[in-house]
């Protein structure tokens, strides 16, 4: 077996800073931190640049190729929200280390018509990609707390690794007055999932709708809400213990912010394609009343407050209507855009790193330690402290498999 040890290069194991140091892996595991290289090994380089965890994204909707894509940005898991990639449909890209890895929710419990049916033209079927059965992915049923808490075995047993809540009304999207789950279907629905010991995430884009998750007893918010905060939702979000992923990315897109800027960066053109190029370049553009500093000021009082802040974006298919967004390359929009809410680069790379891998229950990867997962991200220049090197890719393993070098 083959020993690959990289060298020379500043350690940032998900937590901290571990300085110059080396890292061997073998086998698809990080075997070594620190000490002398082993006797054999193939030795990489690494005087200059700075060794990551492989990147997580919290928040996607994904496919084989859009997985690939994360891959070449160094982003090594995506965590889909709504989708097909559940346990029982995924075996060849678990197996696959030209792309990213993925866990899954399935689809999320909402009511006939409601969200995210208003974002797509009819015909239109979100989710694409990944299904290895030929069979429908299974559709929850939210028509009554009854049919819920019953959804969520059946959901389980199709193979999602957790439960998301939609609680939109589509007032933001442009479309108020969609159905929308009711309070006593949620807490059921929630209730049932903690008794199966499941994770549970709902999509809230309003403070009340964030009110109704926190009653419910929902574990993490897979958005932030667009409206200014106020010091009881902070209060309440925190006493709770749920973590956030913001996807500040996503919320710009809504406001008509687009992904300009940052495909106009030739480390993100050069890796895109047309159609992920003009879809980035584009937003969703149906809250133009919104104000992004408002978004960014919520981020920092939750991490300021202790709150888990978690690196997610949003990012689906490449189509102009779902702006703003490409996966991969939106992971390092966020931790920018974190970097701009004020935290500090360290806290920004955690929250793409050992904090979410801690909060899904990841516990083989986001982390450099021995005996983990050699997903792992090499870059050029110290992320640590100027937070848009972590474009400056010079390398990507996955399960030790070097997948991108330059």
């Amino acid at each position: 077996m083959t020993t690959t040890t990289i060298t020379g290069a500043r350690v940032f194991d998900g937590e901290k800073n571990l300085g110059v140091t080396t890292v061997s892996i073998e086998d698809g595991k990080i075997v070594q931190v620190g000490g002398e290289v082993p006797a054999g090994a193939d030795v990489v380089d690494g005087t200059g640049a700075t060794l990551l965890p492989g990147l997580i994204d919290a928040h996607v909707h994904t496919a084989p190729d859009a997985l690939a894509l994360a891959l070449r940005f160094g982003v090594t898991t995506e965590l889909e929200m709504q989708g097909v990639n559940t346990r029982d449909r995924r075996a060849g890209i678990t197996e696959n280390d030209a792309v990213a890895d993925v866990r899954s929710a399935g689809f999320g419990l909402t009511p006939p018509g409601g969200h995210p049916a208003e974002l797509f033209p009819p015909g239109f079927t979100p989710g694409g990609g990944g299904d290895q059965t030929g069979e429908p992915p299974f559709q929850p049923d939210a028509t009554s707390p009854e049919a819920a808490a019953a959804s969520i075995p059946r959901l389980l047993a199709h193979g999602s690794d957790y439960v998301k809540f939609m609680i939109d009304d589509g007032s933001v999207e442009g479309h108020p007055g969609l159905p929308m789950i009711d309070q006593a279907t949620l807490n059921a629905g929630v209730a049932e999932a903690k008794r199966y010991g499941v994770l549970t995430v709902a999509h809230t884009l309003t403070i009340d709708a964030t009110r109704m998750a926190v009653e419910a007893g929902i574990d993490g918010l897979a958005h932030l809400f667009v409206e200014p905060h106020d010091d009881e939702i902070i209060a309440l979000i925190k006493d709770t213990g749920m973590f956030v992923v913001p996807c500040a990315v996503l919320n710009a897109s809504l406001m008509g912010i687009t992904g300009g800027e940052l495909a106009d960066d030739p480390r993100v053109s050069s890796r895109l394609d047309e159609a992920w190029d003009k879809t980035l370049r584009s937003s969703f553009d149906c809250y133009p009343q919104g104000e992004i500093k408002d978004v960014l000021t919520t981020i920092k009082a939750l991490s300021d407050a202790g709150v888990d802040v978690l690196v997610g974006t949003d990012a689906s298919v490449p189509l102009p209507f779902l702006g703003g967004l490409a996966h991969g390359a939106s992971v390092h929009h966020e931790l920018q855009y974190l970097v701009r809410a004020g935290l500090t680069p360290e806290q920004a790379l955690r929250a793409a790193t050992a904090t979410t891998a801690r909060r899904f229950a990841l516990s083989d990867r986001g982390r450099i330690a021995e005996g983990l997962r050699a997903d792992l991200l090499l870059v050029d220049g110290d992320p640590t402290t100027t937070i848009s090197d972590t474009l400056n890719t010079r390398a990507v393993w996955r399960r030790g498999a070097l997948v991108q070098r330059r």
